[in-house]
């Protein structure tokens, strides 16, 4: 509807509404997540977390409607209805913008469990955002590098504590699992530096993925697999994304079944499962850099990729 404006001032546009609807439903989530701690019934800490869900719920909706006001973004997308609200999934994705959490976000709202992202522990001190996240319940996780570890072998194991209590809640309702398991947004220079054997894509980590697996149990049989390809193989900045600069977005959606041989195995203690876990997500990891290749063709057949 605002395509006719410069994109400045769309960009301008886009970020106050994204800023003004955290700002309005941010509080409310919190403090009904607050509310939980009130009385100490199972009843009606479900009760509380099912209302901050659907606060959530409504904040995506609300950055879908400022995405169609402000963009003319088309796009082409199969696979959504693989998915319901009724079951668990574990969903992974590849990474190149920070547009794609809004992509995903988008296309997901409501259509299965909301996305549950495990993030670093420093992110908890975000301003508004990082309370919000607290408030749905997303996992922090405190990493420790090798070196530290060398030095204070004691903390060994720790940092993912938090990934199995948050796999122990998980396990009470249907959820969506998310990880972007390159780690990090794909860039050439990190392409290079790890010396990829994908032409797409960053080396996948198994690690937390093949954890989380192991520790759900019963509870996880489906993987939701999303490739997201930007035509030509082009990498949107947010600001790009924001701009309405990004004129087309291509996603496909593919559900596999978790091999039943993986549940409740232990990814960090059982060698044979950590070495089958981590060719299975390496044969994943093959198609999604096959179905990449084959998007960039699609846009360049439909001549997108010379935007």
């Amino acid at each position: 509807m605002l395509a006719f404006l410069p994109s400045p001032l769309r960009a301008l546009i886009a970020i106050s509404l994204l800023i003004l609807n955290t700002l309005l439903l941010g509080p409310p989530l919190v403090l009904v997540s607050l509310l939980r701690f009130i009385l100490p019934l199972a009843s009606w800490q479900r009760f509380c977390t099912r209302v901050a869900i659907r606060i959530a719920e409504l904040w995506i909706a609300v950055n879908s409607g400022w995405m169609r006001l402000t963009q003319t973004m088309q796009w082409e997308v199969q696979g959504l209805e693989s998915v319901d609200k009724k079951h668990w999934y574990l969903v992974v994705a590849n990474h190149q913008s920070w547009a794609d959490i809004l992509v995903v976000q988008h296309l997901l709202n409501r259509r299965m469990p909301m996305l549950k992202f495990f993030l670093k522990q420093q992110l908890i001190w975000v301003p508004i955002i990082g309370l919000c996240w607290w408030a749905l319940d997303f996992p922090f996780m405190k990493r420790y590098s090798k070196a530290y570890l060398a030095k204070h072998p004691e903390k060994k194991g720790q940092d993912f504590e938090s990934t199995r209590r948050a796999c122990e809640k998980f396990k009470q309702a249907p959820v969506a699992v998310f990880n972007f398991l390159e780690g990090t947004r794909f860039t050439p220079a990190k392409h290079a530096q790890q010396q990829s054997p994908y032409q797409h894509l960053l080396k996948p980590k198994a690690g937390g993925m093949g954890f989380v697996v192991g520790a759900m149990g019963e509870s996880l049989h489906s993987l939701l697999d999303i490739t997201i390809a930007y035509p030509g193989g082009k990498r949107p900045t947010f600001m790009d994304f924001l701009s309405g600069r990004v004129k087309h977005v291509m996603v496909r959606f593919e559900l596999r079944e978790i091999p039943a041989e993986f549940l409740g195995c232990n990814y960090f203690e059982d060698e044979a499962f950590r070495y089958r876990f981590q060719q299975w997500v390496s044969d994943v990891w093959q198609h999604k850099d096959d179905t990449l290749t084959a998007l960039n063709q699609l846009a360049a057949d439909k001549g997108w990729s010379e935007e």
